[in-house]
């Protein structure tokens, strides 16, 4: 076990790094842990902000990690609102806001995401929104019960899933809601066309309306307030409120001052690190929405964006800190709720990596399992109002061979008897 007189430094007070402190403390190391994070509120999940907690069904204090008590128990030392402005890899230090300067043995980054800003005229008015701290939740939530209340209009800008989730929000308050998209469905680069389109129904199904095939050009506004959004094409949408849902760009800005190494932005950016979660340093590591990590299984480097990624990649940083042999080899995973659609989805096939898709089921009642394949093999597979088939659909997966195509298609058949 490592010496007792050794400092692990976590940056980043997310669901990453929060585990990482966990598992730190339950693998037995009695060294110090320091976590630091920018915000004031202690380490929070970030799902509730676009689901439970947004739409009202479920209260602020159920987004935490852990209870604010469990740090002190577990002698985890919080530095909370507080920035690190730089990483001395030679002094293995690192320097925070207000000049503290603190010892590593080893470094976790676990820096996360910001979500992408809108490069248009009018985005400083009062009525802009994003949505990746629990400070936008916070606030978000306020403006669309007031929205609901008064009939009020937000436009959407991008129709990926945290833009479908507030929309089916913001619906469930009352309010008005126009999402402006460039590509033809929602969800089309992931999900592509026929089941873009089957996300576009159940929303418009529920009162949202689409503008595809457009950006926004202009946000207008009057007196600090906003009253219309405009899109490349000339139409002019009435809004009382925008949220900019376009994505996330890894924080990146620490480690590349530090000299570490990273993935170019055109393959999806974020730091690099090997199936460990190491990176190009041997004493720094990198987990959660900022590592690009080697995928064992995948043979590729990946840079994922959520939950699961920061529930199970922090706790493998931290074995690997503490000298244990790592693979870090899981599925991604992620989860969706919007109306009473329930969805999970497991594996990897962006465009241009997939030659079929099959489909279980019945997609005009909204149950079924929709696979992604490539010379017979799935890649991914998303389960839609369907319950306890994510493990079958992770061991297709990962057993990476080809399967009866007929049978895959057929309810009735098991999918463990695919496998």
């Amino acid at each position: 076990m490592v010496d007792a007189d050794q400092t692990f430094v976590i940056v980043g007070g997310g669901l990453a790094g929060a585990k990482a402190a966990e598992t730190l403390r339950a693998e037995g190391f009695n060294g110090r842990v320091i976590l630091i994070g920018d915000e004031r509120d202690h380490p929070y999940e970030r799902p509730p902000l676009s689901k439970g907690y947004l739409t009202g069904a479920k209260e602020r204090d159920g987004v935490f990690v852990h209870e604010a008590a469990w740090y002190a128990a577990n002698d985890v030392e919080l530095h909370l609102g507080q920035s690190v402005t730089a990483v001395d890899r030679e002094a293995r230090t690192v320097r925070l806001g207000d000049g503290t300067v603190i010892r590593y043995d080893k470094l976790l980054l676990a820096t996360g995401a910001e979500p992408r800003r809108l490069d248009v005229p009018g985005t400083e008015l009062a009525g802009v929104h994003h949505l990746r701290r629990l400070a936008h939740a916070d606030r978000l939530r306020q403006v669309l019960a007031g929205l609901g209340r008064d009939n009020g209009h937000l436009v959407i800008a991008g129709g990926g899933w945290i833009g479908l989730e507030v929309a089916a929000a913001a619906r469930g308050y009352g309010a008005e809601v126009t999402v402006v998209e460039a590509d033809p469905t929602p969800l089309h680069r992931v999900l592509g066309p026929e089941l873009g389109q089957l996300f576009a129904d159940l929303h418009t199904d529920h009162g949202v309306r689409f503008h595809f095939g457009a950006r926004l050009t202009e946000i207008v506004g009057q007196d600090g307030m906003v009253l219309a959004v405009r899109t490349d094409d000339g139409e002019e949408h009435p809004a009382h409120a925008v949220l900019a849902a376009i994505g996330a760009a890894p924080r990146t800005v620490l480690a590349e001052n530090s000299g570490l190494a990273l993935v170019d932005r055109a393959d999806g950016g974020g730091i690099a690190v090997d199936e460990s979660l190491r990176t190009s340093d041997p004493d720094i590591y990198a987990a959660g929405d900022v590592a690009a990590a080697l995928h064992p299984r995948l043979h590729t480097r990946l840079r994922v964006e959520h939950w699961a990624n920061a529930l199970n990649g922090g706790p493998a940083a931290a074995r690997a800190m503490l000298g244990q042999l790592v693979s870090y080899d899981r599925v991604p995973y992620f989860f969706s709720d919007q109306y009473d659609l329930g969805m999970e989805y497991s594996g990897w096939a962006p465009p241009g990596t997939y030659d079929q898709v099959v489909v279980r089921g019945d997609t005009g009642k909204r149950e079924f399992i929709a696979f992604w394949l490539k010379e017979g093999r799935v890649l991914a597979g998303m389960n839609v109002n369907v319950w306890d088939v994510t493990d079958p659909i992770q061991q297709l997966i990962r057993s990476r061979t080809a399967v009866d195509l007929d049978a895959l298609a057929d309810p009735s058949v098991p999918l463990e008897s695919l496998i």
